[in-house]
């Protein structure tokens, strides 16, 4: 399967999903205009993976900041990678700065909606 790869913008997140890597990563800050067609083309791309993903998948999330139409987006990603769960291991970790209480909720808020291991990572900054 082809790597896929968004630079970050001003408003909009890095992502980098590379199955012969190993690395599936959305990193920065998640703002953008729309962001149901920013993220329709990184859902098709975690759907069409969940049919034939890698033996081991771990996800990490690195966001600074995420509005609340990124977070609904965010949401279908993390129900995704349930699918992903159904043929292959997958480890999803949620990293947060240690003095924001904000991210590390939302990112205990998601580890409760799936049923695939979730790591909350805290980092100092």
């Amino acid at each position: 399967m082809e790597k896929f790869f968004r630079e970050e913008t001003e408003d909009s997140p890095e992502i980098i999903f590379d199955p012969e890597g190993g690395v599936f990563k959305i990193s920065k800050i998640s703002v953008p205009e729309n962001a149901l067609d920013f993220y329709k083309p990184v859902l098709d791309w975690i759907k069409q993976y969940a049919e034939e993903p890698n033996v081991q998948t771990q996800f990490d999330f690195d966001l600074e900041y995420v509005n609340t139409a990124s977070s609904k987006q965010i949401i279908q990603i993390i129900l995704l990678l349930q699918k992903v769960a159904e043929k292959g291991d997958v480890k999803v970790r949620w990293y947060y700065e240690s003095i924001d209480e904000d991210m590390r909720t939302l990112g205990a808020r998601y580890k409760k909606l799936v049923n695939v291991p979730f790591e909350l990572v805290e980092i100092d900054e």
